[in-house]
């Protein structure tokens, strides 16, 4: 009797174990972020400067501006629920819903390109902020496409680099954020299946392109409207050139570091002053520092390569000290000024504000 009960009880165990295994790995819906590489803006990357600078002087720099990223896992991963409660009680990761990162009835794709648009955006604004803030006035507004989507109407009529000065003939005219508002304005008034046509320069040669257009589908409850299938890039033109090159990198909470970044190329100030700092925050054309996702896994990253100071959006400031590495100096700005006063304060020997 009491061995039955013994291999009862042995069985038993092991029917159970086998469940919480299984249990284990059932899949759940959410996404993990990590800390992700760090790349100093005053610098290269493979052999590319982050920033260069044509028509202007330049000056040499010492130290370093870190922008940081945060490494998330991909929409098709399925997370098992025994990973999630492991990265609950990580200070090295974080787990998040998955819709937060990847919007339902969005493709990895569509998020990608959302990614890498929000990314050449930001750098824009970054040349605007940075520019503004010293006092150069912009030339005028350049609009062009950026991008067109497989398949899409635009596709093979209208190129990457085509400049737009007009739409339906309507001319485009405003600042950068007014003439894409005012481009996708013209096309989304139009009835699905309409034609459209656009007076673009291509290769610094004037001509018209028409294309049609299509439905934008319903996703997420949204009306249907007209689209042709581009990207637009809308930028101002300044009295010099500034190229930002950094590929497969999304998002735009990068801003901020490239303005300083392209302020410190272009002045004597030497920014950094010899330090290895980082930071984050999106940026406006008026130099507005805006708060972004994923702040404890980027001073994770931040301390990890070097950086003892971090330039935080001050909306980020409260969630940034819940999780700040030791080390790490937790700097508050909200606008491009801030962050140029705080650097001012670093290298003066004082403190800045901080978080």
């Amino acid at each position: 009797m009491l061995r039955r009960r013994t291999i009862t009880l042995s069985v038993s165990a092991v029917l159970l174990a086998g469940f919480g295994a299984g249990a284990y790995l059932q899949p759940v819906p959410y996404v993990q972020e990590t800390p992700g590489p760090t790349f100093d803006v005053l610098g290269s990357y493979q052999g590319t400067p982050l920033i260069t600078v044509s028509g202007h002087q330049t000056y040499p720099t010492t130290g370093e501006l870190r922008m940081v990223t945060v490494s998330v896992s991909n929409e098709s991963w399925q997370m098992p629920i025994g990973t999630a409660i492991q990265g609950w009680f990580s200070s090295q990761q974080s787990i998040l819903p998955k819709e937060i990162i990847y919007p339902p009835n969005t493709t990895q794709q569509q998020s990608d390109a959302q990614n890498a648009q929000e990314f050449s955006d930001s750098q824009n604004e970054a040349v605007s902020a940075a520019l503004g803030a010293l006092g150069i006035k912009p030339t005028g507004v350049r609009s062009e496409v950026a991008s067109t989507d497989p398949g899409a109407p635009a596709e093979g009529k209208l190129l990457p680099g085509d400049q737009i000065g007009s739409v339906d003939g309507t001319k485009i005219t405003g600042t950068a954020d007014q003439q894409a508002a005012e481009i996708q304005k013209i096309i989304q008034a139009l009835p699905i299946g309409a034609k459209v046509t656009f007076g673009i320069t291509r290769n610094g040669a004037a001509q018209t392109v028409t294309t049609g257009t299509v439905s934008s589908g319903s996703a997420n409850g949204s009306k249907p409207v007209a689209i042709v299938g581009i990207g637009l890039e809308s930028e101002n033109e300044f009295p010099f050139s500034v190229d930002i090159q950094l590929n497969g990198i999304g998002g735009p909470s990068a801003g901020m570091m490239f303005a300083l970044g392209i302020i410190d190329k272009i002045t004597d100030r030497n920014l950094a002053g010899g330090r290895t700092i980082a930071g984050t925050g999106t940026i406006d054309g008026n130099g507005v520092v805006g708060a972004i996702g994923g702040i404890q896994m980027k001073t994770q990253g931040a301390r990890r390569d070097g950086a003892t100071v971090f330039l935080a959006p001050a909306a980020n400031c409260a969630e940034a000290k819940e999780n700040v590495p030791a080390g790490l100096e937790l700097v508050s700005v909200s606008t491009l000024q801030d962050a140029l006063n705080a650097l001012a304060d670093l290298r003066a020997g004082k403190t800045p504000p901080l978080c």
